[in-house]
């Protein structure tokens, strides 16, 4: 195969063009597969690695048997499209199970000579990997959501649940709210969900004037509605939970002086436009234009639909694919152009990764209105600052 490269500033659009051009992609066979085409990347092995000179050694850590092989499965796959869409002969991609032993995975991983870790899938995972790379200086780009496993080695790829709920203050603060409440689960993603709220309005002005906690998984969520209710004091109010829970709590604290706020939990949720409760809430999620797309292409390969968040899959490869404009082959990985200002672009739109290791992603807001979710605030094409 030819050798792919993109231009030092170029944003990484090539892939991209590939697949959004022919987006019903067949393999040779004709016959839809269950399991990742043949590509140049052999089957994970201490051994088997051809010794050349002409290619990236990239290693993609992820699980592939037990509760989250599925998912990992839908990862590869998709780092599997990337390399055929874009033709990349410089890449050698080798996936790495995480689902016995992840430090024995990154073990193997660095024997076989990889420069680059694509994973792992869970943060859990990440102190484990991190053992074996860190001494052989092979950073990680991690498909977690969270940002506190980021380091100067490791970079967050997940989609950041606070920055879907900043991109939706920013929005509601443009349009009048000014004092804001909170509805969130016990637990870690309804403590991240508070925080990021009480970080978002002193950004952007307002005030918190109420916070209500909650237990999932009885009807407890509205006894937290009815108290925050009770105190009033609000004119719009996060609910950092799924559609059928906010829908109970919106008919407890909504009206039509109130304007219900949601989280990147609603994206792709069609019960969303069914709760008359939610009519008129706004949520902010990363652009799906591209995701559709690839969506077709995917159903088309490997005969299934892909999970959601497989796409990040897809967009390590192409950000490997940028990076390796400065990479020489069997050199240490060149880290420092992960921290690009002006960003790159993927399925999941433009993002770019902070100063901190965490990704920044552009969201476009979505308001549910008569039956439908329409796009009330457009995604940023790229980053300015």
């Amino acid at each position: 195969m030819k050798r792919f490269t993109i231009t030092r500033r170029q944003i990484a659009v090539t892939g991209l063009a590939a697949l959004l051009g022919a987006c019903s992609i067949i393999p040779k066979s004709g016959e839809p597969v269950s399991r990742p085409v043949d590509t140049p990347t052999p089957m994970p092995s201490a051994t088997a690695l051809p010794d050349d000179g002409t290619h990236h050694r990239i290693a993609l850590l992820v699980p592939m048997a037990g509760d989250n092989g599925a998912v990992g499965q839908s990862i590869a796959n998709a780092a599997t499209m990337a390399l055929l869409d874009t033709d990349a002969g410089n890449l050698r991609i080798t996936t790495y199970d995480t689902s016995g032993d992840a430090r024995d995975a990154a073990r193997r991983a660095i024997a076989d000579g990889n420069k680059l870790i694509l994973g792992p899938l869970m943060g859990d995972n990440v102190g484990a990997v991190l053992a074996e790379a860190r001494p052989a200086d092979v950073p990680l780009i991690s498909f977690s959501n969270d940002a506190t496993i980021a380091s100067p080695d490791v970079f967050v790829m997940g989609h950041i649940p606070e920055q879907s709920i900043r991109r939706s203050v920013q929005y509601a603060r443009s349009q009048g709210a000014r004092d804001f409440a909170v509805i969130a689960p016990d637990g870690e993603y309804g403590r991240r969900a508070e925080a990021a709220l009480q970080g978002a309005v002193q950004s952007y002005g307002g005030r918190v004037t109420g916070a209500e906690r909650y237990a999932r998984g009885n009807t407890s969520i509205m006894s937290a509605a009815d108290r925050l209710r009770s105190r009033g004091g609000y004119d719009t109010v996060l609910i950092a939970d799924s559609p059928r829970l906010a829908q109970q709590a919106g008919v407890r604290v909504g009206g039509a002086n109130t304007r219900i706020l949601g989280t990147e939990l609603w994206s792709g949720e069609v019960a969303v436009t069914r709760a008359p409760a939610l009519r008129g809430a706004l949520f902010a999620a990363v652009s799906d234009n591209r995701y559709r797309r690839f969506v077709d292409s995917y159903e088309a390969r490997f005969g299934g639909q892909p999970y959601r968040i497989s796409t990040l899959g897809y967009d390590a490869v192409l950000l490997a694919l940028r990076v390796a404009q400065d990479w020489r082959v069997g050199r240490d990985f060149p880290i420092n152009s992960l921290r690009d200002r002006g960003g790159f672009l993927g399925l999941d739109g433009a993002f770019r990764f902070q100063r901190d290791g965490v990704v920044e992603r552009s969201f476009e807001v979505r308001e549910i209105r008569d039956g439908e979710v329409v796009i009330v605030d457009a995604a940023p094409a790229r980053f300015e600052d």
